[in-house]
């Protein structure tokens, strides 16, 4: 019985050092591996841009791995393992026989940081309010920010110098595109709604290796952390491959349920201005449809779409978006109206509850309310962010004047509660600037 024990002891033990050795062999492997290139953000090229479209990529604070000239090997070998009290070699080292901290580092430092993905698309003359946008979004945020911006031609050196000297910030990459439609149909893509509105339809087929993305229009201002948007990726069930606010909270001044003449989600249709996005589903997925029994894929739903409902449609590719999401309601997530906050939800009397009990997280100045005396609340919100700069001590000063500006617009319903307007802002700002450098 004893040797029976003794051979099996033995025979475990030798497993176990197995196990070890190649487990070694596993972690000195994927640490050769990660080190051997770098990546680097690449922006996709739908197919009818083959030969014609251009793509401008800028990274600002992009990070990498050093390099180390004339090493075959970025590590020493050293025969005896190497403790510290983090449980971690140090960088250049690679103890012959520590797997378990070979695979530590390589977790902790060889992996890329998770950037969120932003999209937007400007033209004419929404080259400040792109920026105003932009600057919302990165003074709050914490993740590091991609950015897809597409533009006219005209505007693109305007977008490159203003975002080049911003690069000392180290938190944004960006790159900028051509407004490009398929080359069969542009004409009539063009001229639906606003010259460059429909682009936000092809950004699943154009941003090829893009996973998941934010759309937002050019007149969105971010009052918390892009951050907190896109964690309602994570709450998306199986099905679901985007998710957008409702266009209105109150059906007896909605437009949908009122005036149109096509289908649309919901009781009172929904609001494209700021769209979050699971491209990889939307890529995949096979759309219901009333065109025919078969299921079509994005690429080929859109242009049949347009061609049935091209007479009956009035706000274009939201439209659009609205039958398609009729037609798969079970694809849809829906957030509430804090995450998409426009003038409708407040010039007839306040009806966004999420709002009223905790403020406004995305402001939404759509019917051109930054830039007339209309809705002087939401211009008040606008100007102190366009006027603002990066540094912390004018970010934590522009509430005081913010508040003195607001109290001006009592005499609008949107002025009546302009608490609500600067409640999350006054977190954001408090959460992100208030705190310690280290708790950042």
């Amino acid at each position: 019985m004893r040797r029976y024990l003794r051979v099996v002891a033995l025979c475990l033990a030798c497993g176990f050092c197995s196990l070890l050795y190649a487990f070694s062999q596993l972690a000195v492997s994927l640490e050769e591996g990660a080190g051997g290139g770098r990546g680097k953000p690449q922006a996709g090229a739908a197919s009818w841009l083959a030969g014609g479209g251009r793509v401008a990529a800028r990274g600002a604070g992009s990070g990498g791995l050093a390099a180390h000239p004339g090493r075959s090997d970025r590590c020493k070998d050293f025969p005896l393992c190497y403790w510290n009290p983090y449980w971690m070699l140090p960088s250049d080292v690679c103890g012959m026989n520590c797997f378990w901290e070979a695979a530590l580092r390589y977790s902790l430092k060889i992996q890329p940081v998770e950037r969120m993905h932003l999209a937007v698309v400007a033209c004419g003359e929404r080259l400040e309010e792109t920026i105003t946008m932009l600057k919302s979004a990165i003074i709050f945020s914490i993740k590091p920010l991609q950015f897809h911006i597409f533009a006219e031609d005209q505007l693109h050196d305007s977008f490159k110098g203003i975002l080049d000297s911003w690069s000392f910030l180290q938190t944004f990459n960006y790159s900028l595109y051509p407004i490009t439609f398929p080359s069969e149909n542009a004409a009539e893509w063009k001229k639906l709604f606003k010259p460059c509105a429909s682009q936000r339809l092809f950004l699943p087929l154009i941003l090829k290796e893009v996973d998941s993305l934010l759309y937002v229009d050019t007149d969105i201002l971010f009052l918390r952390p892009v951050d907190d948007i896109w964690c309602l990726l994570k709450k998306f069930n199986s099905t679901q491959i985007a998710a957008m606010a409702p266009e209105h909270e109150e059906p007896r001044i909605g437009w949908y349920n009122r005036f149109a003449r096509h289908p649309y989600y919901g009781k009172t249709g929904v609001n494209s201005g700021v769209m979050l996005m699971n491209m990889t589903r939307m890529r995949r997925k096979y759309f219901k449809n009333d065109m025919t029994t078969v299921r079509l894929r994005w690429g080929d739903i859109l242009m049949p779409l347009l061609k049935k409902y091209k007479l009956n449609i009035t706000w274009g590719d939201q439209d659009l978006l609205n039958i398609i999401f009729f037609h798969n309601p079970e694809s849809l997530f829906v957030f509430p109206c804090h995450w998409n906050y426009r003038p409708d939800h407040c010039i007839y009397g306040s009806n966004c509850q999420e709002a009223e009990e905790e403020g406004i997280f995305i402001l939404h100045g759509n019917r051109g309310v930054y830039h007339d005396d209309k809705q002087p609340a939401f211009r008040a919100i606008y100007e102190a962010l366009r006027n603002c700069s990066f540094e912390d001590d004018d970010i934590r000063s522009l509430l005081k004047p913010l508040e003195l500006e607001l109290q001006k617009t009592v005499h609008t319903y949107c002025g009546k509660i302009y608490k609500i307007f600067v409640k999350q802002l006054a977190k954001s700002i408090r959460d992100r600037f208030d705190r310690p450098p280290k708790e950042r």
